[in-house]
């Protein structure tokens, strides 16, 4: 549960601590005095949306802090969160912090590490649930319906199926109808990758081709330079000029010498060898460059033909990528495309087949939701109508109409005695849900949206969150004046139910109504005073004679007679709470006295 709450600087409140406890904590005081001020500051520290004008005038940020302590089963959910973060629970407690300032900066910390603020509002949803001042309105919705139906069923898990299979049916009809779009544009398709194809695969690329082309090109170019050159080393080899003295006859007196040398004095072994090897050598050089000068070709045809094979190769570059390798893996790609175009029939049926197999099983699915959402949707309606007997509107009718609606192209439903139906659907399944109103005997049952007036939607919304909470495990419930709209007979039924609330859950609930503030196990006064020319917002927890003062207020005055008034409520809830109320329905308010029913702001 949130045990302490810490605001700074946000809006009106300079800084306040509020203690909360156990039980039902009620919050009181005059309209703009701050007390959903203090409830927005507990939405901003789950994660809400955080506004700059939210910072109090001349201050530099706000701050909002919340202390709480964890059940085993609220830690149990939490804990994975924050593994996730590389945090851990400290003793069963937690400390969340958020920091908004004009820069836009969010700086959120659990247990002093900053924290990404999707951490906050995930951990946040498992921490405290708000139920604003205009709430109700969402009844008005009717996409809100189907949400509220299935949270009370528990059908998370069964739409997830449904969620997923859908999305595989809409991205197979997205690929199909891609396929079987333009057929003049897929034509041109066809018509240029077939053209790029032959363009590359045409000239019979070589990987390095241009590389090598580019060495002879600079041969071919200088052949008449490297023929002289290699026949003027060839002649001083063997002296082809003539002279008689050649540099291969000079290593072979050199050879012979050191052989007659080692002769002598084998120790010069080694040199006699190393001469023998040089007068090989300068041969083998000899026989190379003579080679190589009649094989080099003076040809400026051959030039022309590797000039014209290297302009090819660099337009094709231009073209399709920055090297030969690229330009062959376009053709590569090209022929690809091809071949799933020209495949296109055959991936049309795999296709139709997938979407038609898809059809039928999400449709199963999608059966089997719709009979729980029809089973839960008259559970529902009984529920709803039991609470709302207890406030007032016993002759209402409510129930929760789920329909479908037929299709061509929908889900594949097959029916009792294997009879097939085609439902339009969405990531849902294939029911539409309405809350509908019958205002009393005779009254035709009619859209909610188009019949509740706002003092019966707020009603049936604290009827609706009555039969949804009792199952709820958030361990904080956050009501914000949702008894707008409603009086004090009913308000003694609606301070009854919020009292309940708090057997299982800790419930912090803003109110205008001294029925319901009657019944508050823990009371704190919210007050707005000026000073030192400043606007600010404080707290006090109410003692007793406190909550008399309070509540004497609350009815309009503080006579002896309104205090003794007040006095009395206080004294006969404590009573219905410690008796009857701890074990009997709302029903049996009845025992209490009817002045404390008939109290001022009466209106149902």
């Amino acid at each position: 549960m949130l045990q302490v709450l810490t605001i700074t600087d946000f809006a009106l409140i300079d800084h306040l601590e509020l203690t909360l406890e156990p039980g039902l904590n009620v919050l009181t005081g005059e309209t703009g005095a701050g007390k959903s001020i203090i409830v927005d500051a507990i939405g901003l520290l789950l994660g809400e949306r955080a506004e700059e004008e939210a910072i109090r005038s001349e201050a530099q940020q706000a701050k909002v802090e919340g202390f709480f302590s964890l059940s085993k089963t609220t830690a149990a959910n939490v804990a994975p969160i924050l593994e996730e973060a590389g945090l851990t629970i400290d003793n069963g407690e937690i400390v969340v912090v958020r920091e908004i300032n004009h820069q836009g900066r969010n700086i959120c910390r659990v247990n002093g590490s900053i924290v990404p603020l999707k951490i906050l509002s995930t951990i946040g949803e498992y921490l405290v649930d708000i139920h604003g001042q205009s709430q109700h309105l969402s009844l008005l919705n009717v996409k809100e319906h189907l949400e509220t139906l299935d949270r009370y069923a528990g059908l998370g898990d069964l739409r997830g199926k449904i969620a997923d299979g859908v999305l595989r049916i809409n991205a197979a009809r997205n690929e199909l109808a891609a396929m079987q779009g333009d057929a003049q544009e897929m034509a041109r398709r066809v018509d240029l990758l077939q053209y790029q194809y032959q363009e590359i695969m045409g000239v019979k690329l070589q990987a390095g081709e241009d590389d090598t082309l580019e060495a002879e090109q600079h041969v071919v170019g200088n052949a008449e330079r490297l023929q002289q050159q290699s026949d003027d080393a060839y002649r001083a080899l063997y002296d082809a000029d003539g002279s008689g003295v050649s540099a291969i006859d000079q290593l072979g007196v050199v050879a012979q010498d050191t052989a007659n040398l080692a002769g002598l004095d084998p120790s010069l072994t080694d040199m006699k060898d190393a001469a023998e090897s040089l007068v090989i050598q300068a041969q083998e050089l000899a026989h190379a460059l003579q080679t190589y000068r009649d094989d080099v070709e003076h040809s400026p045809q051959r030039q022309e033909e590797i000039e014209e094979r290297l302009e090819v190769i660099r337009q094709l570059k231009r073209k399709y990528g920055d090297s030969i390798e690229d330009v062959l893996a376009f053709a590569e790609d090209a022929a690809a495309q091809l071949e799933g175009i020209s495949n296109s029939d055959e991936r049309s049926e795999a296709l139709e087949a997938e979407i038609l197999s898809l059809l039928s099983e999400v449709g199963a699915l999608s059966r089997e939701l719709s009979a729980s959402r029809s089973e839960a949707a008259t559970r529902l309606a009984e529920a709803v109508e039991g609470e709302l007997a207890e406030l007032a509107m016993e002759a209402t009718t409510f129930r929760v109409g789920v329909t479908q609606e037929a299709s061509d192209d929908g889900l594949l439903v097959i029916g009792d005695g294997g009879l097939e139906s085609r439902y339009a659907f969405d990531a849902t399944g294939i029911d539409h849900v309405e809350f509908l109103l019958s205002p009393g005997p005779g009254e035709p049952l009619r859209s909610l949206a188009a019949t509740a007036s706002g003092g019966e939607a707020s009603r049936l919304m604290l009827a609706i969150k009555g039969v949804l909470t009792a199952a709820d495990q958030t361990p904080t419930l956050v009501f914000d004046e949702v008894d707008a709209g409603i009086g004090g007979r009913v308000g003694t039924v609606v301070g009854d139910k919020t009292w309940r609330l708090s057997a299982n859950h800790q419930v912090v609930c803003v109110t205008h109504l001294p029925q319901i503030a009657a019944f508050a196990d823990h009371h704190v006064h919210i007050e707005k005073s000026v000073v030192k020319g400043r606007t600010v917002t404080s707290t006090q927890t109410l003692s007793s004679e406190g909550m008399v003062e309070e509540i004497s207020n609350m009815l309009g005055s503080t006579s002896a007679i309104t205090r003794s008034h007040a006095k009395e409520m206080l004294e006969q809830t404590s009573q219905w709470k410690k008796g009857p109320g701890k074990n009997n329905g709302a029903s049996g308010l009845e025992t209490l006295q009817l002045h404390l029913l008939d109290t001022p702001g009466e209106s149902n």
